[in-house]
């Protein structure tokens, strides 16, 4: 009898949750230790983990047809959620994104994550011949149902979480069945784009590679290659003129990105700050609550979105790295689950959340290494805030879902 519980409860996905989770919670103490009063952050987060966990447990063991059938209802609520923050909700450093109760503030673009998600999900899963991603009126559908957040995001505003949903949107479409070369004909003027940050060179560089791809896979179809490529030099080119139009301080946080020095004082100094404190810990850290960086508020803030920096300087590198392997189980625990899924909406979710959490990763650590610019991306499940917590351990417990509704072959 245990042995079935066994192999139908994901154990490594709940166990390795806890870990990450506990590691979080040692962190936020840390960063907000010997500030008056800021201890309690850590209390808050303990008290939703417990919250979280439950939730996890709870949906586990919900039938996976329950939540399908509810997620258009979530989406709904959700978008409401986003429409009432525009206009009842608190502005916090130029945004406004986060209804206030109490000591609390609930966030609901993060929840509209989730529920983006699981509509996606139930869309791509309804059984109909016609539900076909290269049906061009399929994919627009689910473009808009991608879009309706995005543009109500965008307006309070949280270019962050914005990019957030745009990464998550490919591999779902791509999981759903959009062909491989249309996602590169999505993905490549993005790449082009950036690299042309980079310089002239860089930017002619990408545009070679993308000539090659063409080549290899369009040669019966020279006008659709031609478009591509034509998109793509657009897009390196106009990088320019978008620069030009973004306010003073979006253009510092991405110079910041290049040259932290540029603005030691101003968009450069958290990251110049968070590059010293890493580099500090060394291979063992410095020892719990004794980082310099940390313990001296270097930092302002650092509980939420640099988080990442006082794990490296007080647990070191093979903290660090200990941390990053847990977030690597989580991401193939869900990857493998979308793989093995008994149903499509499922499998959907899995991969869905997969991508959000190593998005998450990717940019949150890259922000403190000085390799991305400052979006305010949580680190999933370890900074401070109770929404970003709690919409992360919902996906988990989906994720353990699928795990229970796997083929019967596993």
């Amino acid at each position: 009898m245990l042995k079935d519980f066994f192999k139908k409860f994901d154990v490594l996905l709940l166990l390795t949750t806890v870990a990450i989770v506990t590691i979080g919670i040692i962190a936020i103490y840390s960063a907000s230790f010997s500030n008056e009063g800021d201890t309690d952050y850590y209390k808050k987060q303990m008290m939703f983990a417990i919250v979280g966990f439950v939730l996890m447990i709870v949906i586990n063991y919900v039938p996976s047809k329950y939540l399908s059938n509810t997620s258009y209802i979530l989406y709904a609520i959700s978008l409401l959620g986003l429409i009432a923050v525009l206009v009842v909700g608190k502005k916090i450093s130029g945004q406004r994104s986060w209804f206030s109760i109490g000591s609390f503030g609930i966030q609901p673009s993060e929840f509209a994550k989730l529920a983006t998600i699981m509509a996606l999900g139930r869309f791509f899963a309804a059984e109909d011949k016609e539900r076909d991603i290269k049906n061009p009126k399929t994919f627009i559908i689910a473009a808009l149902i991608v879009l309706a957040p995005v543009a109500l995001i965008m307006k309070q505003p949280d270019m962050g979480t914005v990019l957030v949903f745009l990464a998550m949107t490919i591999p779902i479409f791509f999981w759903a069945g959009l062909p491989t070369y249309v996602v590169f004909a999505i993905v490549s003027p993005a790449i082009v784009a950036v690299c042309s940050f980079f310089g002239l060179y860089y930017m002619i560089g990408a545009l070679v590679l993308v000539a090659i791809v063409l080549y290899m896979w369009f040669k019966q179809r020279w006008i659709i290659a031609l478009i591509i490529m034509f998109v793509n030099i657009a897009a390196g080119l106009s990088v320019d003129y978008v620069y030009g139009k973004l306010q003073p301080y979006q253009q510092r946080r991405i110079m910041a990105v290049f040259d932290p020095t540029s603005d030691p004082l101003g968009s450069g100094y958290n990251v110049i700050q968070s590059k010293v404190a890493i580099g500090s810990g060394g291979l063992m850290g410095k020892g719990y609550l004794q980082g310099t960086q940390t313990q001296l508020k270097f930092i302002p803030e650092q509980w939420t979105d640099f988080i990442f920096c006082m794990v490296g300087e007080e647990f070191g590198f093979i903290g660090a790295i200990v941390l990053l392997i847990l977030y690597f189980i989580i991401i193939f625990q869900l990857i493998n689950s979308a793989y093995f899924a008994r149903n499509k909406f499922l499998s959907i979710c899995c991969i869905g959340f997969a991508t959000v959490f190593l998005f998450h990763l990717f940019v949150n650590i890259g922000m403190t290494v000085g390799i991305m610019p400052v979006i305010g991306i949580p680190l999933p499940l370890v900074s401070y805030g109770v929404s970003s917590l709690l919409s992360f351990m919902m996906m988990l417990g989906i994720g353990m879902n699928a795990y229970r509704n796997r083929k019967l072959y596993m």
